[in-house]
C-alpha cells in the first residue's frame, strides 16, 4: 500500500510538468496562452452566464487550463496553473489586472478509480482570506482552516447563493472517464523560478498580484480576457 502511494505522488509530481528549474520562458507563456483561451471557452459566448456573473465580483483569478489525472487503483493528478490579481484602486479594462503569478497543481490518492481525465480549472477568488491563502507559498484544499471552498461544474444552472458564502469558487470542465474533479487533498506550490524567468527579476506572488510589479508583453492578452470577463 505504501508502495503505491509513493507511486501516485510521484505521478502527481511528474504530471505537474518539468520541475521549475528546468522551464524556460517558452513552457510559461505555453501556459499563459492557453489559460486565456480556457478563460474563453468557459466564460464567454454565454456558456455559464452564472460564472460570468460571479467573476465580476473576483479579487482574484486562478487559471488552470489543462490538469492531467490517471489511474487505476492509485491515481494522481498534476498541471500548472496561473494566478492574476485585480487592483484594489478600481482600475478598470486591462490595466486593473496583474500579470500571472506561476503555480503547479498537484496530488496523489489511492481508491477504486480508473480513467484518464484532462480537466481545466478556474478559481474565483471572492474574499481577502482566500486571497491570502493562495498567495502562500504551498495551499492544501479541505486542510486550510476558515476557507471555504465551493465546487461546481462548468455547466451550473440555477441558484448560486452558496457560492457567494464562500472565499473561493472552483468552475471546472472535464473530459475523459472520471465523473467530476475532487480538489480535497489537492496541493497548489508556488513556482518562484518560473516567476523570476517570466520577469527577468525576483517577485514573490504577493509582489506580482498585490503590487502589480513585473512586466512582461506576454500576459496582455490574458488581462484582456478578463477584463472582457470581469470588467
Amino acid at each position: 500500500m505504501i508502495r503505491r502511494l509513493i507511486g501516485a505522488l510521484a505521478l502527481a509530481a511528474t504530471l505537474a510538468g518539468c520541475a521549475a528549474s528546468g522551464a524556460t520562458q517558452t513552457d510559461q507563456q505555453s501556459l499563459v496562452d492557453r489559460s486565456t483561451l480556457t478563460l474563453q471557452e468557459m466564460f464567454t459566448q454565454n456558456r455559464n452566464p452564472q460564472a460570468a456573473a460571479l467573476m465580476k465580483k473576483a479579487k482574484a483569478v486562478m487559471v488552470c487550463p489543462r490538469i492531467f489525472k490517471a489511474g487505476f487503483i492509485v491515481g494522481g493528478s498534476g498541471g500548472g496553473c496561473v494566478l492574476v490579481g485585480r487592483s484594489a484602486t478600481g482600475a478598470t479594462g486591462p490595466a486593473g489586472w496583474s500579470g500571472p503569478a506561476f503555480y503547479g497543481i498537484g496530488s496523489g490518492s489511492l481508491g477504486l478509480q480508473a480513467g484518464i481525465q484532462d480537466s481545466e480549472l478556474v478559481l474565483v477568488v471572492l474574499t481577502d482570506k482566500g486571497l491570502q491563502s493562495l498567495l502562500n507559498s504551498q495551499f492544501k484544499f479541505g486542510a486550510e482552516a476558515g476557507v471555504a471552498v465551493a465546487t461546481y461544474g462548468a455547466g451550473v444552472q440555477g441558484a448560486m447563493t452558496p457560492a457567494l458564502t464562500a472565499d473561493i469558487v472552483a468552475f471546472s470542465t472535464n473530459r475523459g472517464l472520471f465523473a467530476g474533479i475532487a480538489l480535497d487533498g489537492t496541493v497548489l506550490s508556488s513556482r518562484s523560478a518560473w516567476d523570476q524567468s517570466y520577469y527577468g527579476q525576483m517577485l514573490s506572488p504577493q509582489q506580482i498580484v498585490l503590487n502589480f510589479q513585473g512586466s512582461n508583453q506576454g500576459d496582455a492578452p490574458l488581462r484582456a480576457m478578463l477584463a472582457n470577463i470581469a470588467g
